[in-house]
């Protein structure tokens, strides 16, 4: 078991769902989950990136406790849920650029419809807890040294209200009076780390930098972010599972920041070459500044960050480079 897992919980249900299991942090979930011996059922419609299923999905298979449902969560009955202790709510659509315009309708289905689905089908099969994972962007443009849960959400793309509804339908599901589920959200501040998608700045950056091919910034590349490696992510999940709490909503991050300038260098630094980029305009919805206050992560969940952000780029560059997915990257020894 990785070290990012110390502090979370040695004994898991022995039945666990996992919605988004061939994504980016839902296959991390699922694969600490086998790991500590759960029997999980993976849900999920597998229909984008199909190399990144593949590739995601691999770890997976290869335990027997581990089975995977290809479907739209639309379609999911209580039957699914049966004898199910926990169910960990990963799958959504992602992207803050692509969610205005014409592509809204996959969000609301994706992120709003689909939680809906969920909690109905978990509170009719009597599961006992829905981890929910849902986003920074619910917060949207604030002047506060840190973002902590009291602040008002005010999202600023329609990615961010969707996952701000999602969240917040859980929430009421837990909240009925004739309720056995429990709900604790998870507000995720920028994921990286190993099986990231392509599309993300990370590993958008280590490729730039392997292959000289500049990458497009948006903006100015001071904007701040709090970048959390996918290990405490998990370990936050884990953690939620058995909190001692029927509703909560905390924070998922490091409360470090760095500028997107800074991170380009520290890249640079990490694959010993520098990262050619491009500027363009900031697009709509991609706020100046993101830092989670995880004071109440602590509190409810016992959860701190492990990985620091250097130590998360060179697992990220050595997955990279493991995978063989970059020209060049084979050759990169990680500065340590």
């Amino acid at each position: 078991m990785s070290d990012d897992l110390a502090g979370a919980p040695v004994t898991v249900p022995g039945r666990t769902v996992v919605t988004g299991a061939a994504g980016f942090i839902g296959s991390h979930v699922a694969e600490a989950l086998l790991g500590y011996g759960s029997q999980v059922l993976g849900i999920d419609s597998c229909l984008r990136d199909p190399d990144g299923v593949g590739r995601n999905l691999a770890p997976l298979e290869r335990h027997d406790g581990f089975r995977l449902l290809r479907a739209d969560l639309l379609d999911v009955t209580a039957e699914e849920f049966e004898g199910v202790d926990t169910v960990f709510h990963l799958a959504a659509q992602p992207g803050v650029r692509t969610s205005w315009g014409s592509r809204f309708g996959q969000y609301c289905d994706s992120n709003i419809l689909a939680t809906h689905r969920v909690m109905e089908a978990a509170a009719a099969a009597g599961v006992r807890r829905v981890v929910v994972s849902s986003s920074s962007s619910v917060y949207g443009r604030t002047d506060v040294a840190a973002f902590d849960e009291s602040l008002a959400p005010s999202p600023m793309s329609p990615y961010g209200v969707t996952k701000l509804a999602g969240e917040q339908l859980a929430l009421v599901h837990a909240m009925r009076p004739d309720a056995t589920v429990s709900v604790i959200a998870l507000r995720y501040f920028t994921v990286y780390g190993p099986r990231q998608r392509d599309d993300m700045a990370i590993g958008r950056m280590i490729r730039a930098a392997l292959t000289g091919e500049p990458m497009t910034v948006f903006g100015d590349g001071r904007q701040q972010r709090d970048f959390t490696f996918v290990g405490d992510v998990v370990r936050a999940n884990l953690l939620a599972m058995g909190a001692d709490a029927r509703t909560a909503v905390v924070n998922v991050g490091t409360g470090e920041i760095v500028t997107v300038l800074d991170l380009l260098d520290l890249v640079g630094e990490v694959t010993g070459r520098p990262v050619p980029v491009t500027f363009a305009p900031a697009e709509a919805g991609d706020v100046p500044f993101t830092r989670a206050d995880v004071k109440e992560a602590e509190r409810v969940i016992g959860y701190r960050s492990a990985v620091s952000l250097r130590e998360g780029l060179q697992r990220q560059l050595e997955w990279m480079s493991a995978t063989g997915g970059v020209p060049g990257a084979a050759q990169v020894r990680p500065s340590r």
